[in-house]
């Protein structure tokens, strides 16, 4: 067995720190509800915390897997036109630390140098996860595509392919692939507090196409 980086121990901690809030707040709720809903929520929120505080996943010895490493990463897409030239938008999406003005969940984008970056995104009840992520394709005016760097809390990879329409106007497609830092149930947990990723995606480019189209940007 490898020891662990000193990245991937933080990443670990991140996510104990992150099931254990997730967890503590479920449990409370479960316990003010009543009925099926309420055990189940208890049951849950229970399972987090359990793992938060001893770093042991039952669930997953039970069956004998591993941890978050083993779920199925989640992919979201969806597609905006911008009525605005194609070179314009593809600048200020290329300029990484212009992210969190377009993505809501995101808190950060610092870039290190041409091709990698850090990012600090929002996660639930107030906490935040971090990760390094490196440019891999990168077509000026058509395609931008990237993934985190080994030790990352959040696993994931994306695109954004601009399309330059005939009326002058530009198509945005975002497509993203993420593992959630506490598997299948972290997406269960993130949807129950209002992080569901697709409707996010949706919100967000419809917000940035308002403001965008309503900039002096060309």
């Amino acid at each position: 067995m490898t020891k662990a980086t000193k990245s991937e121990d933080g990443g670990m901690d991140q996510t104990r720190m992150i099931s254990g809030a997730a967890g503590g707040a479920l449990l409370l709720m479960g316990l003010r509800k009543r009925g099926v809903l309420g055990l189940g929520m208890a049951a849950v929120g229970g399972y987090l915390a359990y793992r938060a505080a001893t770093g042991n996943d039952p669930v997953m010895a039970a069956v004998g897997g591993g941890g978050a490493t083993t779920s199925k990463p989640i992919f979201v897409e969806h597609s905006v036109v911008i009525d605005k030239p194609t070179q314009a938008v593809y600048d200020y999406w290329r300029k990484l630390e212009n992210l969190p003005q377009i993505m809501s969940h995101l808190e950060s984008v610092t870039e290190l140098d041409d091709k990698r970056s850090r990012w600090v995104a929002k996660a639930p009840l107030g906490t935040h996860v971090e990760w390094e992520a490196e440019i891999v394709n990168d077509k000026p005016g058509q395609r931008i595509g990237w993934h985190s760097l080994p030790g990352a809390t959040v696993d994931n990879a994306g695109s954004v392919q601009f399309e330059e329409l005939p009326n002058g106007g530009t198509r945005v497609h975002v497509a993203l692939s993420y593992r959630p830092p506490a598997g299948p149930l972290g997406a269960a947990v993130a949807k129950l507090f209002g992080e569901e990723p697709s409707q996010q995606i949706a919100e967000d480019l419809q917000k940035f196409k308002a403001a965008f189209e309503g900039s002096d940007k060309n």
